[in-house]
């Protein structure tokens, strides 16, 4: 028997819990983002784990988004949200909101004032950073701290029915102002914000932080394993105390480390530049590192679910390299996508002794690595087009493709010589003659060997589309490592080049979303927005069938 892979520490964790009888047993987990933004494949990570811990100890994960920044949250970011996870393959339990806590969270931080653990602070942000302190010296008190509980009661009332200014006052947890961990040091629970919520509208003017939220939300929840990344582990104390000091159900933050790739940024701010000055075309544009570019982009869930799991789940952060998602993406394509022929820089082919008119249907295989898949008709004529790259007038013997006086295979058909060639006045081939060996089909001559097989479309036949050769968006490894330079000085200007391909008629009848393999060129997606089945066909490439980046570096 193989040997089992031992768990990671988080698993570890969840499965002493149960073992122990932690909780009667039960796992529950959840994911909380907050719907600001997209998410990016950083995420992945943690969807995958937090769902996927839940269903491996046979537990409940709920979607919970912490929407207190009415300011920045949207409906659209909680349905693309939505849609990201369940494309993922994953499902929640319950659809939770922390703006539904508000009424709980207000009453939670009216318990703190009446035990003297909060107060209502007047300084302004500029004074709250002055008297914090820094790594290396105590913070001081608010002059505010030592109001009393009527007072602050009072005050913080008086804040929730609007009568006070954006900014003007604060509720703040009372704590200590001279602890090692600056998030101790009299956190902010309540700020004044007059703006409008996306669910909840005008009915509050003061909205919980982050702080306040999160641990809270778990605890309503009863959430048993809180999952977070590693940036969230300073404040694992202060999530602790609100627990403790108000004494509700004890759910447990743990913290692993993020999902970082090589050639790309994550940094919310970043992706936000290359958005709004037009250095790519949205947030679904296929070289954007974010969930819905990758779907658009054709990279398959169970790709990006494989990647996440060779990782694994560790306490350090490392950048993972972008080339081994694009591995785990080729893997599953071969498995998965079917083969077409599309020809992507044409070079007309014309057989000179080919009966005119006709048209031979050949059969071709829709996926080797599947023969479930079947087999589909391909027309072939007299008048082809292959790739230009595929035919030199004079090469030595290590070129297995066309050549003058040369055989090659043409995929699927005859093996054909090439006899001639027609040129332009600047001397450029535009098509090549050549002859067909009509006993060739679907066998090999016995008199000689023929080592190449391209591929090709019918000139009567073919289809043209779009066809958007994605590559990455960034030249070096780290764009945003070096402090003398902007990341966008990184940008890589082939990370997008779109040629007019001609493409075998069945590719035209594709649906949005539908993958491929262009045979000896790559995996592909009919584009999800704008490609068009029967009226206008675009294609995306997903990853090319070899690393050529690896070339570069050798």
């Amino acid at each position: 028997m193989p040997e089992e892979k031992p768990l990671d520490f988080i698993r570890q964790m969840v499965a002493d819990d149960v073992a122990a009888g932690k909780h009667d047993g039960r796992v529950q987990t959840r994911f909380p983002p907050e719907p600001n933004g997209y998410l990016h494949l950083g995420h992945s990570k943690a969807i995958c784990l937090s769902f996927g811990i839940a269903e491996e100890f046979g537990g409940l994960c709920n979607l919970r988004f912490d929407d207190t920044n009415p300011e920045k949250e949207e409906t659209e970011y909680v349905d693309s949200i939505k849609e990201d996870i369940e494309w993922l393959g994953f499902q929640w339990a319950k659809e939770c909101y922390a703006s539904d806590y508000f009424p709980t969270l207000y009453e939670f931080a009216e318990k703190l004032i009446r035990d003297g653990k909060a107060f209502v602070c007047d300084l302004d942000g500029e004074q709250m950073r002055e008297y914090r302190g820094s790594f290396e010296e105590p913070g001081k008190n608010s002059p505010f701290r030592d109001r009393s509980v009527e007072e602050n009661l009072e005050l913080f009332r008086r804040m929730k029915a609007g009568e006070f200014t954006d900014g003007e006052r604060t509720l703040r947890a009372k704590i200590d102002m001279a602890h090692p961990n600056l998030n101790m040091r009299d956190p902010v629970l309540y700020r004044i914000k007059h703006a409008e919520h996306h669910r909840t509208g005008n009915t509050w003017c003061i909205y919980p932080s982050y702080d306040f939220t999160h641990g809270q939300s778990d605890s309503i929840e009863e959430v048993t394993h809180s999952l977070c990344t590693l940036e969230f582990e300073a404040h694992r104390p202060l999530y602790d105390w609100f627990i403790e000091n108000l004494d509700i159900f004890p759910s447990k933050q743990t913290e692993f480390s993020r999902l970082n790739f090589t050639y790309t940024v994550m940094s919310k701010r970043k992706l936000l530049q290359l958005v709004k000055e037009g250095h790519v075309a949205g947030w679904d544009d296929p070289r954007m590192p974010t969930i819905r570019a990758a779907r658009r982009r054709g990279i398959p869930p169970e790709a990006l679910r494989a990647l996440v799991a060779e990782v694994g789940v560790t306490k350090y952060n490392a950048l993972t390299d972008i080339a081994l998602l694009e591995h785990h993406i080729r893997t599953e394509l071969n498995k998965s996508a079917q083969r077409r022929m599309a020809v992507l820089d044409p070079l007309e082919v014309v057989i000179t002794n080919w009966p005119e008119g006709k048209v031979l249907e050949v059969d071709a295989v829709n996926n080797p690595e599947d023969e479930s898949a079947g087999t589909r008709k391909v027309p072939f004529t007299g008048r082809l087009f292959i790739e230009k790259d595929d035919f030199r007038e004079e090469a030595n013997r290590k070129f297995f493709r066309l050549k003058l006086g040369g055989e090659v295979r043409l995929r699927y058909g005859y093996i054909v010589k090439a006899e001639s060639v027609e040129k332009d006045a600047d001397g450029n081939v535009t098509r090549v003659l050549c002859i067909a060996d009509f006993d060739t089909l679907d066998k090999n001559p016995e008199d000689r060997k023929v080592k190449g097989v391209i591929h090709w479309v019918s000139a009567d036949h073919a289809v043209e589309a779009e066809v958007r050769l994605y590559d990455r968006l960034f030249t070096e490894e780290r764009p945003d490592a070096d402090k003398e330079k902007s990341f966008l000085d990184f940008l890589n200007p082939d990370s997008l080049q779109t040629v007019t391909a001609l493409v075998e008629p069945a590719l035209a009848a594709a649906s949005p979303e539908d993958r491929f393999q262009f045979e000896r060129i790559g995996y592909f997606v009919a584009d999800r927005v704008e490609h068009k089945p029967g009226e206008k066909a675009v294609f995306n490439r997903t990853v090319a069938l070899r690393d050529s980046w690896a070339k570069q570096g050798e």
